[in-house]
């Protein structure tokens, strides 16, 4: 005989609410918004992370974030220079656009940026480090900001409260006043929008003073176009002055004292000094700190004034990339420990598994290939930009994302990871089906670049240009109508412009077709070159 179980209505009731309440816990856990962590350095070249190439450093570190997320290798920017950069990662629009073409030209403050869309939606906000543009940044609940470039030593920042200087290495004080929010001043309630951002390693490279010992005392592998001579390239390439035995400088950039150069008498070969000279950053150190940096730089001038006129020009070539490399590498060693401090901080805090972590730069940069330093051309060290992404849950760790997307779309992809809707007249592509290993849904083939500061430092002239994975054309305009093409898989080195070879004729006519298409869907223009043409030559004094 079958039991019967009476079971009282409170019971069941009860039973009932606590099964839907799950239900809406399980369900307000799968729908809550992830906290953004944007980390980006300046000029941070992709061959300087080890996740990309450890022949130069070892970058554990950042190194996690491909480890536990996704690697990007064919990310790039669509004009490859500081604050036109940060304008288009801002508001997800190319820089004729946003309006922000060049580094003299302000940034029009009427522009929609992405914070400003994540502070309506109900993030926190805040921004640390180096914005490059204006000194109120909108958007943000809270900022400290570095004036300009900022420099390394005792750096000053603007803040909501006031301007002021702290004490001590830039990088290490970005990463204390990040943690400090985090730690201090962050609502827990709500989710965040960080913005960590680096001012190294930008010119002129000041490692900090124990990774200043160490990296003098290490010697960096040369490259293999260190000693390019530009044949097979246009006007351009061999016009352009970033070579490191000519146009790096001996005191801002060598950290060689003046002192020592007026007792050598003329210094072969001559460079033009268009950057302070090497008191710029020491002059800012206090008594302790100076004490602590000028045995280590009375070292590089002893060995400078002992054996540089003996030397051949190759091998002040190599003299100076590997000061260089010293300078810029020892830079990063730094970045790369403080973000360590910062993923830690979320590890320990029970925050890793809610955050969105990008690391990225504002473009590449050149470490001694093609003999240049400085970044700005549309090929490969200039062009393409690290990118790594962590989100658990949402990205197989380990992946490599050989995909072509572009600065241009971190906006709509960190306001649709935070369904948050993203304004119409964005222009970029947002990642979410990438980093949801959906490839096959992604339809881009081709990136748009256009890169305008001319004349100016460096003198590389105006381009713009298609890539691909397979091939890069590109149309250098303004004082020259030159146009170059590149097969990316056949010469990586980009080395040889076969764009009047026979073989290709057919290949430059489909590119170019394409090139007309990404310029007309993008809205740029012959008008539009001549508009920008002119304002920055009226702006920035420049002859015509």
């Amino acid at each position: 005989m079958q039991k019967i179980v009476k079971v009282s209505s409170w019971v069941v009731l009860w039973g009932i609410l606590l099964s839907v309440a799950g239900c809406s816990k399980e369900s307000e856990k799968k729908t809550s918004r992830p906290n953004i962590l944007f980390i980006m350095s300046d000029d941070h070249a992709y061959q300087a992370i080890s996740a990309y190439s450890n022949q130069l450093l070892e970058t554990p570190n950042i190194d996690r974030l491909a480890k536990e997320g996704m690697l990007f290798t064919n990310a790039s920017v669509t004009n490859s220079i500081c604050a036109p950069s940060r304008a288009t990662i801002l508001t997800g629009k190319h820089t004729h656009i946003n309006g922000k073409t060049d580094n003299i030209s302000p940034f029009d403050t009427t522009q929609m940026t992405f914070p400003q869309l994540f502070q309506k939606a109900g993030y926190q906000t805040a921004m640390f480090g180096k914005l490059h543009f204006g000194n109120n940044p909108k958007g943000v609940d809270d900022f400290m900001i570095l004036p300009g470039q900022g420099h390394y030593i005792n750096p000053d920042f603007i803040t909501p409260r006031g301007d002021t200087t702290i004490t001590g290495y830039v990088t290490d004080i970005i990463t204390d006043l990040s943690l400090e929010w985090l730690d201090k001043k962050r609502d827990p309630e709500k989710p965040f929008l960080l913005m960590y951002l680096h001012k190294a390693p930008h010119r002129p490279w000041w490692p900090r003073v124990d990774k200043f010992k160490e990296f003098t005392k290490k010697t960096f592998p040369l490259p293999e176009t260190l000693f390019d001579d530009y044949s097979n390239r246009g006007t351009a390439a061999k016009k352009a002055e970033m070579n490191l035995l000519h146009h790096m400088e001996y005191s801002h950039d060598s950290k060689i004292w003046p002192e020592t150069l007026e007792a050598m008498g003329r210094v072969e070969p001559v460079v033009n000094n268009t950057q302070a000279n090497i008191y710029n950053e020491f002059n800012r150190a206090n008594a302790e700190q100076k004490q602590q940096y000028k045995p280590i730089i009375d070292a590089i001038n002893e060995d400078f004034k002992a054996n540089w006129a003996g030397k051949s020009d190759r091998d002040k070539m190599i003299w100076k990339y590997q000061r260089y490399m010293q300078d810029y590498l020892g830079s990063i060693s730094s970045v790369d420990d403080n973000v360590g401090r910062v993923l830690d901080y979320l590890d320990k805090n029970g925050l890793t598994d809610n955050t969105i972590v990008v690391y990225t730069s504002d473009q590449g940069f050149y470490l001694g290939e093609h003999g240049w330093f400085d970044k700005r051309f549309i090929y490969d060290e200039s062009f393409k930009t690290p990118l790594l992404i962590r989100w658990p849950h949402e990205i197989k760790p380990g992946t490599t994302q050989e995909e072509m997307v572009q600065n241009l779309d971190f906006a709509q992809t960190l306001l649709e990871a935070a369904q948050i809707a993203a304004p119409e007249d964005m222009q970029g592509e947002s990642l979410m089906p990438l980093l949801k290993g959906m490839e096959n849904t992604w339809k881009r083939e081709a990136v748009y670049y256009h890169y305008y500061e001319y004349p100016s430092v460096h003198m590389v002239k105006r381009h713009y240009g298609i890539v691909t994975k397979d091939y890069k054309l590109a149309h250098f305009y303004y004082d020259v109508d030159e146009w170059e093409l590149y097969d990316r898989k056949k010469d990586p080195k980009e080395l040889n412009n076969v764009y009047d070879d026979p073989e290709y004729a057919e290949l430059v006519k489909e590119l170019q077709e394409k090139l007309k298409g990404l310029r007309e869907k993008y809205k740029d223009s012959e008008d539009l070159d001549k508009h920008y043409l002119d304002r920055y030559l009226n702006r920035s004094g420049a002859k015509k």
